[in-house]
C-alpha cells in the first residue's frame, strides 16, 4: 500500500491555517501517487489544545472544519487527527479522534483508548477513552488505526525496561485486540514530545511493535513547538519484521511516500546530543516567536557563556537582523565581559546597544539609603543591578516590539540562583532546562568549525558580576557535581539518602535539595521554557510552593 506520512507544524487553534496546510499536503501525495495520507494526532486542532476544549465554540469550529475537509478528500483515503464529542450519557465531554476519510466523506471515527495523565500529559482532564476497537477498511485493507499513547503500551518491549515503574500503566492493549480482530497494517498518529535520546527510544519502541504483531506500521509524529512542548518529527515506518523503511526530517516539515508492498529498509538516522538539542531549541524558539505574534528578539549580552549560547540560537531563529543584544555593564564588569559581549555581536551580526546601569543604581541606593540606615550591604543591593537590568530589557521590549529571552539555565533556575524581577524577566526561558555543563558542550558544538562564541565566555569562571570578584561558585557546588545531584534529584527523582549512597557528598546534597524545594516559588513566576530533558520544571512538575515536607531518609 502506497501511505504518504505527512508530517507538519500546526499552530493550536488555529483551525483554517491547519486545515490548509493539511489539504495541501493532501493534494500534495496524491499527486505522487498515494492511496492513503496519515496526518498526526489533533492534527486540526494543534496539540495540546488543553483548555480551548472548553471555549463552547471550539470544538464546534472544529467538527464543522473537518466536515468541509473531508468535502476535498476524494482522490485518496485520509486520516486525520481531531476531537470529537462524547455523545455518551456519562464520562468527559470529548474525544481524542482520528477520522478515516473516503470518497469525499468520513468514513469512520476512531477514538484514542490509553489517555495519558502524567508528566506534561492532562488527557483524562478532557477525554473519553474508546470502550471498543474495531479495524476499519480503506482501500480493500484492514487497517487498525491507533493513536499515540496507543502504542506505547507495548509489553514485550517495557517488559525488564527501567523507563517506567515495574507496573503497566493500562489494563488494556489496543494494537494486540486490533490485531487479534484481523489487520494488515497498523497506522499511529501521534504528537510525541521530545526530550534528549526520544528518538531511539520510539524507534526501539515501534520496531518491537511491528515485529511482535508481524505486520508493517506506521508512525507519524508532529513536528514543531507548541509552548513548552517540542515535537522533533522523525514519523517513521516498518515492515512486519520491524526493519525501519524511511524516517522523516527531524524538527522539520516532510512528507514521505512508502510502498509497505516494496520494503527497502534503512538505517536509522541519528545526531549527537548537541546537535539534536541545537536543532530542538532553535525550532522551539522560533515557532514560540512567531505563532505569539512577534517579530523580533531581546536580550541581554553578559559575555558569560550562557547569554552567548542565548544569542546564537536566538539569531539562527528569526535572523539576526530581528535580534537585540544589550550589553548592561556596572562597575563591577570585567572588561573582558564587556568586549566578550560585543564580540558576539559582530560575529552574529545582531545589533548591539551597551546601557551602562551604574547611574541608574547609584540613584536607587541613594534614594534608599535613608530607609536602609544602619544596614550592612548585602544582596539586597546585588538583587538592584539585576532588576535594573530587568527594566531596561522590558523598556526596549515594549519599544521595539521585541520579545525578551531570559538566559538562566536549568541549574540556575533548579537552585534558585537568578533574580526575580531581574534576570527572570522576559517571555520564555528558552535555555531553563538545560543544565549548565550541558550548556558548555552546546557551546562547543556551536563553535566546532569556526569560533562564534568568544573563547573568554568559554573559559572564564562563570559569575553574575554583582559584587567583587564574584563566582557562581562562591554560592554553589562546582557545577559538574552540581548537574550530576540535580539530574538524581529532579530528573530521576531519587531520594536524598539515594543520592547521598551513589557517592556524592551528604552535605552538599542535602543543601541542593534544600534549595530546589525553596525555591519553587521562583519557578512558579518564571516565563515559560522550552523543554528538552524528562523532567522540566514546568507543566510537568507540580509542586506545591506552601510546604513543610522533609525527607526523613
Amino acid at each position: 500500500m502506497k501511505i504518504a506520512l505527512a508530517q507538519l507544524n500546526f499552530t493550536v487553534g488555529d483551525l483554517p491555517d491547519n486545515a490548509a496546510k493539511i489539504l495541501d499536503s493532501y493534494r500534495r501525495a496524491c499527486a505522487q501517487g498515494a492511496e492513503l495520507v496519515v496526518f498526526s494526532e489533533l492534527a486540526l486542532t494543534g496539540y495540546p489544545p488543553r483548555d480551548l476544549l472548553l471555549k463552547s465554540s471550539f470544538v464546534p469550529d472544529t467538527l464543522a472544519t473537518l466536515d468541509g475537509l473531508a468535502r476535498e478528500m476524494a482522490a485518496a483515503s485520509a486520516i486525520v487527527g481531531y476531537v470529537d464529542r462524547n455523545e455518551g450519557k456519562t464520562g468527559r465531554p470529548f474525544r481524542n479522534a482520528a477520522a478515516v476519510m473516503q470518497n469525499g466523506k468520513i468514513q469512520h471515527r476512531v477514538w484514542k483508548t490509553l489517555l495519558p495523565t502524567y508528566d506534561v500529559f492532562d488527557e483524562d482532564r478532557y477525554f473519553e477513552p474508546a470502550a471498543r476497537v474495531a479495524p476499519v477498511t480503506i482501500a480493500g485493507r484492514q487497517i487498525a488505526v491507533t493513536i499515540c499513547e496507543d502504542i506505547w503500551n507495548e509489553p514485550a518491549f517495557w517488559r525488564g525496561k527501567q523507563d517506567r515503574s515495574g507496573l503497566p500503566l493500562y489494563q488494556r492493549d489496543p494494537v494486540a485486540e486490533l490485531c487479534d480482530s484481523g489487520t494488515q497494517i497498523i497506522i499511529n498518529i501521534s504528537a510525541s514530545p521530545y526530550v534528549l535520546g526520544k528518538e531511539r527510544l520510539r524507534h526501539d519502541l515501534l520496531a518491537a511493535a511491528a515485529a511482535h504483531h508481524k505486520q508493517p506500521l506506521v508512525h507519524v509524529n508532529q513536528v514543531g513547538g507548541n509552548d513548552e512542548l517540542l515535537f522533533d518529527g522523525n514519523s517513521m515506518a516498518f515492515d512486519a519484521q520491524g526493519r525501519l523503511l524511511a524516517q522523516g526530517r527531524a524538527f522539520e516539515e516532510d512528507l514521505l511516500l512508502v510502498d509497505t508492498a516494496l520494503p527497502h529498509p534503512v538505517a536509522l538516522r541519528s545526531t549527537a546530543e548537541e546537535e539534536s538539542l541545537y536543532h530542538a531549541l532553535v525550532m522551539g524558539l522560533r515557532d514560540y516567536t512567531r505563532k505569539c505574534g512577534f517579530k523580533g528578539l531581546v536580550l541581554g549580552l553578559s559575555g558569560g557563556i550562557d547569554s552567548a549560547v542565548v544569542g546564537v540560537l536566538a539569531a539562527a531563529a528569526v535572523g539576526p537582523e530581528n535580534v537585540i543584544g544589550v550589553a548592561m555593564p556596572s562597575r563591577f564588569s570585567s572588561d573582558h565581559s564587556r568586549s566578550d559581549a560585543e564580540i558576539l555581536a559582530k560575529n552574529l551580526g545582531i545589533r548591539f546597544h551597551a546601557i551602562p546601569i551604574e547611574p541608574a543604581h547609584k540613584a536607587l541606593i541613594e534614594m534608599l539609603a535613608p530607609v536602609f540606615a544602619g544596614r550592612e550591604a548585602d544582596t539586597t543591593e546585588e538583587n538592584l543591578q539585576a532588576r535594573i537590568r530587568g527594566v531596561l530589557l522590558m523598556a526596549l521590549s515594549n519599544k521595539f516590539g521585541h520579545m525578551l529571552i531570559t538566559t538562566g539555565n536549568k541549574s540556575e533556575m533548579a537552585t534558585g540562583y537568578c533574580t526575580l524581577y531581574g534576570d527572570m524577566c522576559g517571555g520564555l526561558a528558552i535555555i531553563s532546562d538545560v543544565p549548565k555543563m550541558m550548556i558548555y558542550r552546546l557551546a562547543r558544538w556551536i563553535n566546532r568549525e569556526r569560533p562564534v562564541i568568544p573563547e573568554g565566555s568559554l573559559t572564564k569562571p562563570p559569575s553574575a558580576e554583582l559584587r567583587p570578584n564574584q563566582t557562581d561558585q562562591d554560592s554553589l557546588p562546582p557545577y559538574d557535581v552540581l548537574d550530576r545531584i540535580l539530574k538524581a534529584c529532579v530528573e530521576d527523582q531519587r531520594s536524598r539518602a539515594d543520592i547521598v549512597a551513589s557517592g556524592e557528598d551528604e552535605r552538599i546534597v542535602c543543601d541542593v535539595v534544600r534549595r530546589v524545594d525553596f525555591n519553587e516559588y521562583k519557578r512558579k513566576q518564571a516565563p515559560p521554557g522550552l523543554k528538552v530533558t524528562s523532567k522540566a520544571f514546568g507543566i510537568g512538575r507540580r509542586m506545591p510552593i506552601a510546604q513543610r515536607y522533609i525527607e526523613t531518609k
